[in-house]
């Protein structure tokens, strides 16, 4: 089986095994995604999608927020760590819209990396979670699986990853297929447990079924 065939059946087996996929931090609005991507960072996001509720109820919109001084953010977002560079990025970042871009999220990927705070794991989620754009999302567990899977070759820089992915993954599957890795590592191919390989839907297709780390 070539990595080709190798990341087609893994769409295939992990859409049929969640066939619902999107993030599972809450927003309904882009710089609300933008400010709980970058808070999420070293946390889960069920800790973030509470904390964000304070958030924006003191701060409901981009101009509110972009108000706001750094010390005073960091007093809410502190239960998510590294309060205080977390509220710097987000206070830059929220200053940039505002200035910049009316209080709107560009949808250009060179545009979004150019923003406080944003890397290219935070502009692929927005590419694809708000615009509906190709996206790769490499986060732990999909680098993590990426490896396990043999999709890649213990590789584990998130760009290589994503570099990597791209030649195999077709672009209109991409950020769904990030968001079953993200439930399929969580549930099933854990990091800090040994991965439950008996009850994984890849495991015909996986080159380290069933060996132990």
């Amino acid at each position: 089986m070539t990595k080709e065939e190798r990341a087609l059946a893994a769409v295939a087996l992990l859409k049929k095994e969640y066939p619902e996929a999107s993030c599972t931090l809450d927003y309904d609005q882009a710089w609300k995604l933008l400010v709980s991507v970058r808070l999420a960072a070293q946390c889960t996001d069920a800790r973030v999608n509470v904390v964000v509720q304070d958030l924006y109820a003191q701060y409901p919109s981009v101009e509110a927020l972009a108000a706001a001084e750094p010390e005073e953010i960091e007093a809410i977002v502190k239960p998510c760590g590294l309060g205080r560079s977390k509220a710097r990025d987000i206070s830059a970042c929220m200053r940039v819209l505002r200035d910049q871009y009316g209080g709107k999220v560009p949808d250009n990927f060179d545009a979004l990396l150019k923003l406080p705070g944003v890397g290219r794991k935070s502009a692929n989620l927005i590419m694809g979670d708000v615009f509906g754009k190709p996206a790769i999302v490499t986060d732990t567990h999909c680098i993590r699986l990426s490896n396990r899977i043999g999709l890649v070759d213990g590789i584990k820089d998130p760009k290589k990853v994503e570099m990597e992915l791209w030649k195999l993954i077709p672009p209109e599957e991409g950020n769904d297929f990030c968001h079953r890795l993200v439930l399929h590592g969580r549930d099933v191919c854990t990091a800090r447990t040994q991965p439950h390989c008996d009850r994984c839907c890849l495991s015909k297709i996986c080159l380290r079924a069933g060996v132990q780390e």
